[in-house]
């Protein structure tokens, strides 16, 4: 096929409903007429989706021939400035998630320790509290919209309390973060506010240090610059928040649309468990992640891939490959329960750390419980085929979950 940008129609476009109505009916239709490494368009921008389980393996595995190294991408100089979907590829830059060999080991050498420093019990505390408050905000009405009164506050209110920004800059954090996934007109305005958000908690941070992952960062004794703790604070803080979000408000949609889950409803609580790792393999929060960009020309699953051609991680796409799903598709037929080896959280060198992944788990997973144990009638409000997800072909997250139930007293503060 050659380069991508050579490919003509053959280019399947990022965008449109069934990537969010039926990602895997679509993943299964490109994966037959294309193999595993399908030439797509981005935003109008020509790139390769990575949808083969052993390619996508290969590419991350192999930092060398496929590094994320963003400055290498040969279609730079036809980017506009304003293109909605530069924060989400994003631009050579001194931070944890841009910066290649040595220079991204230091980096995560500042930023994984401040995150192992979080006691995750704390932390399984403060979203229990924060859980009940957020509850009891609409446990009275017998109705609720849960991802925008619910999955998408907690996360950020409980990063808010382990990072260290101010707890009332929760709900801006939380829009903004959200616009800049969306990459709609405003992204690029959201992620300006991201900056300030983030550049007025490093400050504060070192004039006041704390407890906090913050303040753990700013300590590290390697000296690093303002802008790199910024940059290395806003890539923690966005990839704490968002899949998070989606992994809490996808697991309460399955456990709400699926018969085999239902003991959950009642305070089964293996069968959250249960759910959240299904949700991973099934309806992972991260359904596509940028990127990686070719070193030299190369082969890979069939195609020539060229110097600076961008591959797409198809995280979903892979983790539905048939070649590591021969024995049903779901985690409760047996091979999926309890086994890990999905994409959820990428692979290799920039997988998500994983301190990452315990406090976006314990946060995920108290949000279910306590929702659960304080509304266990709880049941959709609409008919499961219309409910929506959000407008992005990187996050797969729901744009809406609204929920009934029998209206039940405040905690009054406490449990």
């Amino acid at each position: 096929m050659g380069c991508p940008a050579h490919t003509g129609t053959d280019a399947v476009p990022l965008n449109g409903p069934r990537f969010h109505t039926d990602p895997l009916g679509l993943y299964r239709e490109i994966r037959r007429e294309h193999g595993p490494v399908v030439p797509v368009e981005l935003g109008g921008f020509p790139a390769w989706l990575v949808i083969g389980y052993r390619e996508l393996h290969q590419v991350t595995s192999d930092p060398a021939l496929f590094p994320r190294d963003v400055g290498l991408w040969n279609q730079w100089e036809n980017i506009p400035p304003d293109w909605p979907l530069l924060p989400m590829v994003g631009q050579r830059q001194p931070s944890i998630y841009y910066t290649v060999g040595a220079e991204h080991r230091r980096h995560c050498e500042m930023a994984v320790p401040a995150l192992e420093g979080v006691d995750l019990f704390e932390l399984r505390g403060i979203t229990e509290q924060l859980a009940d408050e957020l509850i009891d905000g609409f446990c009275g009405r017998g109705s609720a919209e849960l991802v925008c009164e619910y999955a998408v506050q907690l996360p950020v209110l409980a990063l808010a309390r382990i990072i260290g920004f101010p707890f009332e800059d929760g709900p801006e954090m939380a829009r903004v973060l959200n616009a800049l996934a969306d990459g709609g007109a405003d992204a690029q305005q959201a992620y300006a506010r991201f900056g300030e958000l983030i550049k007025r908690l490093v400050e504060t941070k070192r004039a006041q240090p704390g407890t906090d992952v913050t303040s753990r960062m700013l300590a590290h004794p390697e000296p690093f610059t303002e802008q790199e703790y910024m940059l290395d604070l806003m890539a923690v803080t966005a990839a704490g928040h968002l899949p998070t979000a989606d992994w809490l408000g996808n697991s309460i949609r399955l456990m709400l649309t699926d018969d085999r889950f239902a003991a959950s409803l009642g305070g089964g609580r293996h069968s959250v468990a249960q759910a959240m790792n299904e949700v991973l393999w099934e309806d992972t929060p991260t359904q596509i992640l940028s990127g990686r960009w070719a070193a030299r020309d190369t082969q890979l699953g069939g195609r020539a891939i060229r110097t600076g051609d961008m591959l797409l991680l198809g995280l979903a796409g892979a983790n539905a490959d048939p070649a590591v799903r021969q024995h049903g598709p779901r985690a409760s037929d047996g091979p999926h329960t309890g086994n890990s080896a999905h994409f959820a959280f990428s692979y290799g060198e920039y997988r998500c750390p994983f301190p990452a992944q315990e406090i976006a788990e314990v946060i995920a997973r108290t949000g279910i419980e306590v929702l659960l144990d304080r509304l266990p009638d709880l049941d959709l409000a609409v008919p499961a085929r219309t409910l929506a997800r959000r407008p992005s072909a990187f996050l797969r997250g729901m744009s809406a979950l609204p929920v009934r139930f029998t209206p039940v007293p405040t905690t009054g503060g406490h449990r």
